[in-house]
C-alpha cells in the first residue's frame, strides 16, 4: 500500500521532546534550522517541553520568538516520553513528520539518508550505528527490539531509535495510547497492521555532551511490558 505524500517540494514537520535539556535545546534547534533551510522551503520545528524543571521551556519560548519556523509547546505536568511524542505528532501540520531527541546525540544532516528513501517506503526508521550508550542500556534495547519483532512479526533493527520519518496522515488513522516507552513499538505495529511499509537505514549516534540521561526506572519498565502485551492482545485479537 502506498500512502506516501509528494516528496518534492518537501513539506516537513520536525519535532523533538525535551525534558530538562536547557544545555541542549538551543544548539539542537539551531542545527535543525540549518539543515531544514537547506532541504525545504516548507517546514516547521516544534520543541516539545515535557514539563521541564529547568530553563528548557524559557529557552524554547525565546527561540520561537526569534525564528518564525519554530514553535514551542509545553506539557504541564510531565507526560512521559510517549506523551511527549504524542504531543509532537498531533501538533505537526506538514505532510511528513520527522522526530528525534532533544539531547544532541544525532546529526540532523543525516536526515538526507531518510529522505532519499521516501520514494520507496511509507516510513523510514533509522538504526543507530555504534550506539553511544552504557552497555546495559544497549543490551536492554537489543532484547526489547527482539521481543517486539517476535510479537509483531517485524524485522526492525532498532525499534526505539529516535530518528524516524512518518507520513502525517498516519496519525489521523491510528490511536496512540502509550505514554511511556512503548510508544515507538506501538506506532510501528499499528502502521504495519494498516499496510504501511517501513524502510531502514543506519545513522551515527554520538555521546551526550551536556545534560543528564534519564534512564528508565523499574516502574517504567514494568509498565512498558504490561502495555506491550496489551497491545499484542489488541492487535492479534482484532485480526
Amino acid at each position: 500500500m502506498n500512502r506516501r505524500p509528494c516528496i518534492a517540494p518537501l513539506s516537513i514537520s520536525v519535532f523533538y521532546p525535551c525534558y530538562n535539556e536547557e544545555a541542549n535545546v538551543e544548539k539542537t534547534t539551531l542545527a535543525a534550522l540549518k539543515t531544514l533551510q537547506r532541504i525545504s522551503d516548507d517546514f516547521e520545528i516544534i520543541i516539545v517541553d515535557d514539563g521541564s524543571k529547568d530553563r528548557t521551556g524559557e529557552i524554547a519560548d525565546r527561540l520561537a520568538l526569534e525564528h518564525a519556523q519554530v514553535r514551542a509547546v509545553h506539557n504541564e505536568p510531565n507526560r512521559g516520553y510517549g506523551g511527549a511524542l504524542q504531543r509532537g505528532f498531533r501538533e505537526s501540520t506538514k505532510s511528513w513528520v520527522f522526530y528525534t531527541d532533544g539531547d544532541g546525540q544525532f546529526d540532523f544532516e543525516e536526515i538526507d539518508k531518510l529522505i532519499s528513501m521516501l520514494d520507496k517506503y511509507d516510513i523510514i526508521s533509522a538504526y543507530r550505528i555504534d550506539r553511544k550508550d552504557p552497555m546495559m542500556r544497549k543490551i536492554n534495547g537489543y532484547c526489547w527490539t527482539t521481543l517486539v519483532n517476535l510479537l509483531f512479526w517485524q524485522r526492525l533493527r532498532d525499534i526505539d531509535c529516535a530518528f524516524k520519518i512518518f507520513p502525517r496522515q498516519l496519525f489521523d488513522e491510528i490511536e496512540m495510547k502509550s505514554s511511556g516507552a512503548l510508544i515507538d513499538a506501538e506506532i510501528l505495529a499499528r502502521a504495519k497492521r494498516r499496510g504501511y511499509s517501513v524502510g531502514q537505514v543506519g545513522v551515527h549516534h554520538y555521546q551526550r555532551t551536556a545534560g543528564e540521561q534519564t534512564g528508565a526506572n523499574m516502574g517504567v519498565i514494568f509498565r512498558a511490558f504490561k502495555e506491550l502485551f496489551g497491545l499484542w492482545r489488541e492487535i492479534h485479537g482484532s485480526k
